[in-house]
């Protein structure tokens, strides 16, 4: 992520989510989609976290539209059905929200790129839960490690885990020298 210049850091200067958070960093995983060898690299971890954390699962879905692609390789490296969840059912055509073929009762794994708050992805986890299918857990690429997440996921009932996460990635960037020691500081404060 650091390499392909997908983590942006500005400690000083600090990033508004739309959400209105402001943030000394921004990572923009779409970005991973350009790259063979990186989303080779995390769909390798996305895997390796689904097979061992749920391992009853019986189909991937995608969160429209960052989680797609990831899901996609996923589903297709598993040899699982895909299927992927829109941000609001369509105005028109039938209304959907989820895409694909999903069978009542089905065990499902959300995968979303980012997990911040946790509320977008569990907005997805809701509209699978909705169509009578079981949310076994959410996988993802990265996660800020918020204390909102945790408490948002917990409060849903839903697991989730991540390739990696912010404090990974902040000492990696200063192994790296993305950062300077001051930075650092600034960084790991911002996240408590």
């Amino acid at each position: 992520m650091l390499k392909i210049k997908a983590v942006s850091f500005r400690p000083n200067d600090p990033f508004t989510w739309a959400s209105g958070m402001k943030s000394p960093i921004y990572c923009d995983n779409r970005l991973t989609i350009s790259y063979p060898e990186v989303r080779k690299l995390i769909c390798d971890g996305l895997v390796q976290l689904i097979q061992k954390n749920y391992p009853d699962a019986e189909v991937i879905a995608g969160t429209a539209t960052a989680g797609i692609p990831h899901a996609a390789w996923v589903a297709e490296k598993l040899n699982l059905p895909l299927i992927y969840v829109r941000s609001k059912p369509k105005d028109h055509g039938q209304g959907k929200q989820v895409e694909g073929v999903l069978k009542p009762n089905q065990k499902v794994v959300v995968i979303d790129d980012l997990i911040s708050t946790g509320q977008s992805v569990l907005g997805a986890v809701k509209a699978v839960q909705k169509a009578d299918a079981e949310v076994v857990g959410v996988a993802g690429i990265f996660s800020y490690q918020l204390a909102s997440a945790t408490q948002n996921f917990a409060e849903a009932k839903i697991n989730f885990e991540t390739v990696t996460n912010y404090s990974i990635l902040i000492e990696e960037a200063k192994k790296q020298n993305y950062v300077t020691d001051e930075e650092l500081v600034v960084l790991k404060a911002w996240r408590g």
